[in-house]
């Protein structure tokens, strides 16, 4: 699959598999100087292109696994969601949970993009609901572990 990606600032990488069975494509940080993110902060990193999405599609963006358990940082929606149809400039929402401020460096890579299929569904309103074998069995119901 080709995704177009315009570069909006001097700096801006294009998202690049680290791997050839890598799922998801790492995403840069396009930074003119260092950024410090104190401890429980959130703050708005650009990564300087935006992109077009094909419809039916959707991106989703993920912590870095390594960044997230080895320096606290991770996005602050946990996963965001891309929609095809937007065009604007790509940030990461980056969020120190820990204790120490951390420093996000030009270029680093702070998050990954996995595109994926999306389905539009249709939604109406019904009386009643088929049985399952779950029935109205809410968070830890099938078990504990």
């Amino acid at each position: 699959m080709n995704i177009p990606i315009k570069k909006l600032r001097e700096g801006a990488i294009l998202p690049a598999y680290a791997t050839a069975q890598s799922a998801g494509a790492d995403l840069y940080a396009c930074l003119d100087a260092p950024v410090e993110i104190g401890p429980q902060e959130t703050k708005m990193i650009p990564l300087g292109f935006a992109m077009a999405i094909p419809a039916g599609w959707v991106g989703l963006t993920f912590a870095r696994s390594g960044l997230a358990s080895k320096r606290d940082l991770a996005p602050a929606n946990k996963v965001g969601v891309i929609d095809a149809d937007y065009r604007g400039e790509w940030f990461i929402p980056l969020h120190n949970h820990g204790t120490q401020t951390r420093t996000v460096e030009p270029g680093e890579r702070i998050a990954q993009l996995v595109i994926v299929p999306c389905m539009t569904a249709s939604f109406f309103e019904t009386d009643s609901l088929d049985e399952t074998e779950r029935g109205t069995g809410g968070f830890g119901s099938t078990g504990t572990s």
